[in-house]
């Protein structure tokens, strides 16, 4: 598979500090390589896993690929200078299989190692662009990855009543960017919550505290 020519330098000097999560959303692996290495579309990613764990290096690490767009994670822009993408062969409805999954745990460890990023530098795009993004998408197995170390999950302590005002605060302090209150829930909800609809509850809240918690580094990583 060739390397993908739709890459640049880093900006200002900036080192991976997190690793951007997507899924392709085409109907294979080859065709999302062909998108990912045409350079009339202007994108690319680091890395491509194909459904059966064959990882396909595409731009190097050390190079600025162009994979997330716009968005923000901790109020910090720029997320392609700042980030590792990785692309997972997938449609965004099936599940992701076992020999990709493995596969992207192996890559993870050690893309995490070499730039020390820490678990909840492990994010999902929709997680960075809410409402304009929802890759890696509801079927993506982050529980999985956290009990590896791999990223992070909540693991709720006790709440108060849902406060709309308190959550918003809280998903901040997690990374998400500033956005409509409706859009934040929803890509909250994506990752955390898949299956949940309505208004914002007493689970949402005690998820976010608990993942808060976690990001300032009070309470031990999943």
């Amino acid at each position: 598979m060739p390397l993908s020519p739709n890459f640049g330098e880093r900006r200002g000097g900036l080192l991976p500090e997190f690793i951007v999560l997507h899924y392709t959303a085409m109907a294979s692996c080859q065709a999302a390589a062909d998108r990912l290495c045409d350079p009339a579309f202007e994108v690319s990613a680091h890395y491509l896993i194909d459904y059966d764990g064959t990882v396909h290096p595409l731009v190097a690490e050390e190079a600025r690929a162009w994979h997330a767009g716009a968005g923000q994670w901790h109020g910090l822009d720029d997320m392609n200078s700042r980030s590792i993408g990785i692309e997972l062969a997938n449609d965004g409805l099936e599940p992701f299989p076992e020999p990709q999954m493995a596969a992207l745990e192996t890559l993870l460890a050690g893309i995490m190692a070499r730039w020390s990023i820490p678990p909840q530098g492990v994010i999902g795009h929709s997680d960075m662009a809410p409402g304009r993004k929802a890759d890696p998408g509801a079927r993506f197995d982050w529980q999985r990855l956290a009990r590896g170390g791999l990223s992070i999950w909540p693991t709720p302590d006790a709440a108060e009543a849902p406060d709309a005002a308190s959550f918003y605060d809280l998903a901040q302090a997690i990374g998400y960017p500033d956005v409509a209150p409706d859009v934040l829930l929803q890509a909250f909800r994506l990752r955390f919550r898949p299956m949940a609809q309505g208004p914002l509850d007493l689970t949402d809240l005690k998820l976010a505290q608990a993942l808060a918690k976690r990001v300032d580094g009070s309470a031990d990583q999943a």
